[in-house]
């Protein structure tokens, strides 16, 4: 298969369906879903069991026990039952525009990993969305955002489907081309290069710092915001603290100022079982 996506979600099952949606819907079909659940309920797999019959490959579920936050955690575990050379990670809570594989699978490259954003949404249209607005592609119109409700600014343009002025504001992009958990793309064997998410760091900065950790084994990065779209449900993020992000920050400044690239305790620790 041309690619492995995964999502990671966490008792969010109208989210979920709804990004399920979005990818039963891809122009490409040569993937696999790999959902890492962070310990969510019974109904998150009910939701998975109704979408396992919309895809090539059967959905694959990555489950542990709810211990709290351990993203890091599911997201190696994911990577490890990952049957395709090439990984797309994305959010539970991030709809696809159909072409959003192809553009990432047009624009891989050996020696690259592939930056992607999102464009948010307030929670009165997240939760107005339908499954037809998805499947026939209406909730990425601007008419259609705009008229039920989405206040015009410059971000919007992140939804033209033009691919010369897509091409182009890509290139003019002043944003950093970073690892975002939401919308980015690499190599299995880069991303393994450098031991997978470093499960010493919580919520805040987790995407972030192995993309710090590729750039210090060498890897580059491109811009596809602009091409590879996706849309963000909105959501509250009841794991934030200033104590968890000052503890993360310095993590990440340690690892960029002594240029580490493979981490301790990330898919080969060995207190966590990844298989």
């Amino acid at each position: 298969m041309k690619a492995s996506i995964i999502m990671t979600t966490y008792n969010s099952e109208i989210w979920l369906r709804k990004v399920l949606t979005g990818f039963s819907v891809q122009t490409e079909m040569d993937f696999e879903v790999i959902v890492a659940d962070d310990g969510s309920t019974i109904e998150t797999r009910k939701v998975i069991e109704n979408f396992s019959s919309k895809f090539k490959y059967p959905i694959i579920h990555v489950w542990h026990e709810d211990n709290g936050f351990q993203k890091t955690k599911i997201l190696n575990k994911a990577i490890v039952k990952s049957n395709s050379d090439y990984l797309i990670f994305t959010d539970g809570d991030c709809i696809p525009r159909n072409d959003f594989i192809k553009n990432h699978l047009k624009n891989k490259e050996k020696g690259y990993f592939l930056s992607g954003g999102y464009f948010k949404l307030p929670m009165s249209i997240s939760k107005l969305i339908s499954e037809s607005d998805i499947v026939n592609q209406n909730c990425f119109k601007i008419l259609w955002l705009i008229k039920n409700g989405l206040k015009i600014n410059f971000k919007i343009t992140k939804l033209s489907n033009n691919k010369y002025f897509s091409n182009f504001m890509n290139w003019l992009s002043p944003t950093k081309r970073t690892f975002n958990g939401h919308n980015t793309s690499c190599y299995k064997n880069d991303i393994i290069a450098v031991n997978g998410f470093n499960e010493d760091i919580q919520y805040g900065g987790l995407d972030r710092e192995v993309g710090e950790r590729l750039f210090n084994n060498g890897l580059l990065s491109k811009q596809i915001r602009y091409s590879a779209i996706c849309l963000h449900l909105d959501h509250e993020r009841g794991y934030a603290s200033p104590e968890i992000w000052q503890k993360n920050n310095a993590i990440r400044t340690f690892n960029k100022k002594n240029k580490i690239i493979k981490i301790e305790n990330g898919i080969t620790s060995s207190d966590t079982p990844k298989i």
